[in-house]
């Protein structure tokens, strides 16, 4: 997702209107991540990405279901960086230190940002971010999973569901508080614990 950040409206639309489902979420994304959601209406960000608000309802149904399909796009690219992190790295530390480097990044807070806001929308039941809370956990532990067999190993699911949320309770910290340095440092202790108890 990093990569997409430092590209303008113009790289994804050029001199024509965005009408796919595909283009606008694009050119959504594109322009988040130069500017940010804040409380811009859909009239609003539809006309910075070149298209209508009738068309993201259209697509989304909704504002809130255009910032879901967002983060769930979002998702899945982390999801892509995870694997291929797991394929660089040979020991369970190694893979979330790596993942933690990546979305740790300075670079990555509006994503991170966004997901919890998508996230207190979900809890809040708000129309279109149904699939979004379908999601959230068990295509990670899914992932999680394959990766622990990939690096050979053995471990329950509870310990992957345990990483997955001590990773986004500390994202939670520094997003809040921009503080990098103590959250790393407490999930450096949370690996040392695994490392104790032989989860490699």
């Amino acid at each position: 997702m990093v990569h997409s950040i430092g590209k303008d409206k113009s790289s994804v639309n050029g001199n024509k209107m965005t009408t796919s489902r595909e283009n606008l979420l694009e050119a959504a994304i594109l322009y988040i991540a130069n500017h940010g959601l804040s409380d811009m209406s859909l009239r609003e960000l539809a006309s910075e990405i070149g298209t209508s608000h009738r068309m993201i309802i259209y697509h989304f149904g909704s504002r809130q279901g255009l910032v879901a399909a967002i983060v769930e796009s979002m998702e899945r690219q982390q999801r892509d960086a995870l694997a291929q992190i797991a394929q660089n790295n040979t020991t369970t530390r190694d893979v979330i230190e790596a993942q933690w480097a990546h979305l740790s990044d300075p670079a990555m807070r509006p994503f991170v940002c966004l997901f919890f806001e998508v996230l207190s929308l979900a809890l809040h039941e708000r129309p279109g971010t149904e699939s979004f809370v379908a999601s959230m956990t068990t295509p990670w532990l899914d992932l999680g999973d394959k990766i622990v067999q990939q690096l050979g190993l053995q471990t329950r699911r509870d310990d992957v569901r345990l990483g997955v949320a001590v990773v986004r309770g500390l994202l939670i910290e520094v997003a809040a508080t921009g503080d990098l340095a103590a959250p790393t440092a407490s999930l450096n202790r949370f690996l040392d614990l695994l490392d104790a108890h032989s989860i490699q």
